[in-house]
């Protein structure tokens, strides 16, 4: 007979995230970060769960002005494009049983880039779980997209943290990751 592992245990964990800093969103006007919201959050989940980390940067970096990033992230959208990532893609994720996949969410969906990525590996048998910053729209639209861009993955629970809310959002982290079953205690 085998054993079960406990919740986290004996799972190698893929955290792969996409943030941007710069002019951003804060409560209806804007604010300058020099790390954003997503690379926060990313780093307080590396800080309490044992994952590798990898992060997503476009080859054509998106600008640091608010207004000319949401320009061009509804042309992507809108084109359904596929952003290039620079040339540090992991080589394959077969080793990894769950994968985190962390973004903003940028008009209700998360960043074309994301999708570019979930569509350059192999999820079958693995667990998703969506993470994003956002403004308003939670997850937005990241369990449908990734049930379509991750096929024959699990569409585990997701985490949504509100933007602004970030850098204090290390109860909920922690809540989460123990009901997604990737945290002890």
């Amino acid at each position: 007979m085998e054993d079960t592992p406990e919740p986290g245990e004996g799972r190698r964990v893929l955290l792969a995230y996409f943030s941007r800093a710069g002019e951003n969103y804060h409560y209806g006007g804007r604010t300058n970060l020099v790390v954003g919201n997503t690379e926060v959050l990313a780093g307080m989940i590396g800080n309490l769960i044992a994952c590798d980390i990898h992060r997503i940067e476009a080859a054509d970096p998106y600008p640091e002005d608010y207004d000319a990033t949401v320009a061009r992230n509804v042309r992507e959208q809108d084109g359904n494009a596929r952003p290039a990532a620079i040339a540090s893609q992991l080589r394959a994720i077969e080793q990894y049983d769950t994968v985190l996949l962390a973004s903003g969410i940028w008009n209700v969906r998360a960043p074309m880039i994301m999708a570019a990525f979930a569509e350059s590996y192999d999820f079958t048998g693995k667990t998703v779980h969506p993470v994003t910053t956002h403004a308003m729209s939670g997850l937005g639209t990241t369990e449908r997209d990734y049930a379509r861009s991750c096929p024959g993955a699990t569409i585990g629970e997701g985490l949504a943290v509100r933007g602004e809310e970030t850098r204090d959002a290390g109860p909920a982290v922690e809540a989460w990751l123990r009901r997604a079953g990737l945290l002890q205690g």
